[in-house]
């Protein structure tokens, strides 16, 4: 009984230590290390493989989460249009009074800015909605999320990245842990009992 509870703990540090090797190679190292008289390099796989990963990252936003036309539409839908539009009649009215000829009579002045303002009233609304739509397929041709999350994390120092990770998961990869000593514990069970009963 004792070698058994014996080999059910080695079992059980073997698959822990297994685990925690293996997160730990997830990030470690950064740089790639060679091994002396061999090719072979050895280099996290995360560092290894950032720039697919930011790349996937990118994407996925871009695709699954959110694109650049529903945030032009979340912007245009949560605009005040009365407001923009009560804006640029002031600005049109400001500019029309200080442009007029001051050969035209006060009288037509004000005739026509009250006609201006009409038709900014009548129109306003229509054309702040032509215009933010003429806008957002601007800003969509122009402006890449998936390219911009992709630089964005290509632009991070690896550390940041590892400690960013590491904070999301930190619980998850605890359970890794301690999930590889309790099945690395049932193996040395059984091992036990394979080597010390059935031979």
């Amino acid at each position: 009984m004792k070698e058994l509870i014996i080999l059910a703990l080695i079992g059980a540090l073997i698959g822990w230590m297994t685990n925690v090797i293996a997160i730990k190679l997830m990030f470690r190292p950064i740089e790639p290390i060679g091994l002396k008289g061999t090719r072979w390099v050895i280099q996290g796989l995360i560092p290894k493989r950032k720039k697919e990963i930011a790349k996937t990252i990118g994407d996925v936003i871009r695709d699954e989460l959110i694109s650049m036309e529903t945030i032009v539409d979340k912007v245009i839908e949560d605009m005040d249009k009365k407001q923009i539009v009560d804006m640029i009649k002031g600005k049109v009215i400001s500019v029309a009074s200080e442009k007029m000829p001051s050969l035209i009579p006060s009288m037509f002045k004000g005739l026509i800015l009250q006609n201006v303002e009409a038709i900014i009233d009548e129109n306003g609304e229509a054309m702040v909605i032509e215009l933010g739509e003429k806008l957002s397929h601007r800003a969509i041709e122009a402006i890449d999320i998936s390219q911009m999350v992709e630089d964005q994390i290509n632009g991070y120092d690896f550390e940041k990245i590892e400690e960013i990770v590491l904070k999301i998961a930190k619980t998850e990869l605890k359970h890794i842990e301690i999930l590889g000593g309790v099945i690395g514990f049932f193996i040395g069970i059984l091992q036990g009992v394979i080597v010390l009963y059935m031979l």
